[in-house]
């Protein structure tokens, strides 16, 4: 479960991103219109932009704290138990070689 809330995460990290680099590229193209109006609208976006790209990367953080949190347990988990390790990835391989084989 812990797996598919990871990949939701880092899926929504990365359509965030593409979402603040369309803004970015909004606010450049846009750098030449006049007004008073559009310079406080271009400031208060480009402030909010900041601020999302340090939730961004703290999120993008927690993310990979996580998986190398879940890294170091699958880790610690082989050292404690090699033989019952090789056997479940064995047995794992015999499925999928089964799998590819009635191909």
């Amino acid at each position: 479960m812990t797996e598919v809330n990871d990949v939701s995460k880092q899926k929504l990290i990365a359509d965030f991103k593409v979402v603040v680099a369309d803004a970015e590229e909004l606010l450049r193209s846009t750098a030449s219109q006049a007004g008073d109006k559009a310079a406080d609208m271009r400031t208060k976006i480009q402030g909010r932009l900041a601020d999302a790209k340090i939730k961004l990367a703290d999120a993008e953080a927690a993310v990979v704290d996580r998986a190398k949190q879940v890294g170091r347990v699958a880790d610690d988990y082989v050292q404690d138990n090699p033989w019952r390790s090789v056997g479940v990835a064995a047995g794992l391989g015999f499925i999928v070689g089964l799998l590819i084989g009635r191909r």
